[in-house]
């Protein structure tokens, strides 16, 4: 193993989906159309993207002793992710996403976090050797908040990259700012952390990202959906235009940016590349159903560009 491997720290959830006409009524009992379950959780998905793009790719988190890890474990090795640092909860169940989705395409969603919950800041210094082994970390907000700031430490005590994914959004302490090399929120995501309405123009965006980088965050990288991505640092603000496709479903497109760039920036590409890179593997994922089966390799996307 070189400094170019990925590290992505976060949770794992099988999504349970449900398709029927309409939502029940309390007390109602309905017949539904369809039932599929989908491999899901953002560190999953974020890990299975940029294996598939041909990184080399470790996963820390923590899955009950049940059939959803197996499944989930298969199907993330199967795409190349490195499952040794895997921690099993024999108290907790897999994390599990219920989803009813309407025939308007609606939908109601109920995510029970299960052993995503239990993964511990000791759990993570446990694993403390691999962090001096890759080159770049990736986390997101459905694991514990201790977990993940100490999770920061042990990047930048390592020297590593560290790449904070704050979804689902909610307030973050000074300290762990500080520690983020490049924050990705979305639009919604930004006006949680800010603080502050965001208006439908780029200044009033790059405003908002203004407070955190005043917080000390490094950089904070915006998705902004088909109108790119916005890059904010303490001297700049530069909009990447997203590339126009037919959305079939948008499903973990921002899960599939963070994977690419995380795998860009390990493959010692700029951050303006890992930025177009991000760009157009998120536009590629849109036009595929489900989350990490919408993920590409890297042939894919020479191909589709």
């Amino acid at each position: 193993m070189d400094r170019n491997a990925i590290l992505v720290v976060g949770s794992a959830n099988m999504d349970m989906v449900v398709v029927a006409e309409k939502f029940p009524q309390p007390g109602e009992t309905l017949f539904g159309r369809q039932f599929n379950m989908y491999p899901g959780g953002k560190g999953a998905n974020q890990a299975v993207c940029a294996a598939k793009l041909g990184g080399e790719t470790h996963f820390i988190g923590r899955m009950g002793n049940d059939l959803f890890r197996e499944r989930l474990v298969q199907n993330m090795a199967s795409d190349g992710v490195v499952m040794d640092h895997l921690l099993i909860d024999e108290q907790e169940p897999t994390g599990i996403a219920l989803i009813t989705v309407d025939g308007g395409g609606e939908n109601e969603i109920i995510v029970i976090s299960g052993s995503n919950m239990k993964l511990s800041p000791a759990d993570v210094e446990s694993r403390r050797a691999l962090f001096n082994r890759v080159g770049v970390v990736l986390a997101q907000l459905e694991i514990p908040l201790e977990t993940v700031a100490r999770t920061a430490e042990l990047a930048a005590a390592a020297g590593a990259c560290f790449i904070l994914n704050p979804a689902p959004a909610c307030k973050l302490p000074v300290k762990l700012l500080q520690r983020v090399d490049f924050l990705t929120p979305n639009r919604l995501e930004l006006e949680l952390l800010a603080g502050m309405s965001i208006l439908d123009d780029i200044e009033s965006v790059r405003c908002a990202a203004q407070r955190l980088l005043d917080q000390g965050v490094g950089n904070v990288l915006v998705t902004l959906g088909e109108r790119g991505s916005l890059w904010v640092t303490p001297g700049e603000a530069r909009l990447f235009a997203a590339r126009r496709v037919q959305a079939v479903d948008t499903t973990a497109a921002g899960d599939a940016f963070n994977g690419a760039f995380a795998f860009a920036l390990s493959r010692g590409e700029t951050v303006p590349q890992a930025i177009h890179f991000a760009n157009r593997v998120a536009a590629f994922s849109v036009t595929r159903m489900g989350a990490q089966s919408s993920m590409p390799t890297a042939a894919d996307i020479e191909e589709w560009v």
